[in-house]
């Protein structure tokens, strides 16, 4: 495991009060997914990684009556949610999505975007949404794959060997243990940011509370050598229209329980 997950919950809880501000992209892909929700939800409703509360409005105007639980590894979002998008009838509750604090056939419906990407043992994490969802439960997830910012991963390649990209694992290596779950559906999407320059990107990672929160090795050049020599390998990748791109690589899954 490269990822410490006290950096990443850290990283978050420090982006609370910014992320909102530059999280378009993660808006856009929650609102995909949010079409992707059943018709009607009888038992109780699971908000995996809520960050600010972004989906909370809309899963209590879509099922006024389920109990809504909201969970976030970063205490600092959690109280960003509660506090400025609070919603009737919602718990908050701080907690590993691979080890989660949440009774056994307890949840209907899990709806995730953008957080299990910092999973890194997708058979704890499968195995843990399969043991908590009700039989007949579902689970809408928005995740992210290998090739996203493999602009950003070529760049920093060109100046040295070490790590300083987030990585995310192929889908089917996260599928690959899975077997309390059914795959119902799946679509992959990329999506293409576009920049003026890259400092915009590292900026928006920054405010994010994504940026590289992996074990570092120190190298030889000074991190204005290393910037400069990165500058200018982004640089090879300006488009025709005069910008820089970052892709995302975004899988939508939803999973099902069989009923007993």
């Amino acid at each position: 495991m490269q990822r410490d997950k006290r950096k990443v919950a850290q990283a978050f809880s420090r982006a609370a009060q910014s992320y909102d501000s530059v999280a378009q992209l993660q808006r856009d892909i929650a609102d995909q997914l949010l079409g992707w929700l059943p018709q009607q939800v009888q038992g109780r409703m699971l908000d995996l990684g809520c960050g600010t509360g972004y989906a909370a409005p809309y899963l209590r105007e879509r099922y006024p009556q389920a109990p809504l639980l909201h969970l976030d590894l970063a205490h600092g979002m959690l109280t960003f949610a509660r506090e400025q998008r609070p919603v009737a009838g919602a718990f908050y509750m701080c907690g590993d999505a691979e080890q989660l604090p949440l009774a056994d056939a307890s949840v209907e419906l899990i709806w995730s975007s953008l957080a299990v990407q910092w999973c890194e043992q997708p058979d704890r994490l499968l195995a843990e949404l399969a043991r908590v969802l009700k039989p007949g439960g579902r689970c809408l997830l928005a995740t992210l794959g290998p090739e996203t910012l493999h602009e950003l991963k070529g760049a920093w390649a060109a100046v040295d060997d070490d790590v300083h990209v987030n990585s995310f694992m192929p889908l089917a290596q996260l599928l690959e243990h899975n077997t309390g779950l059914k795959l119902a559906r799946c679509e992959t999407e990329y999506k293409v940011l576009r920049y003026n320059r890259l400092q915009e990107l590292m900026h928006e990672l920054k405010a994010l509370g994504a940026h590289n929160v992996n074990s570092r090795r120190e190298q030889g050049l000074s991190s204005r050598q290393r910037l400069v020599r990165l500058l200018e390998a982004y640089e090879q990748q300006r488009q025709a229209d005069g910008t820089l791109p970052a892709t995302y690589e975004v899988y939508y899954l939803e999973l099902f329980k069989e009923p007993q």
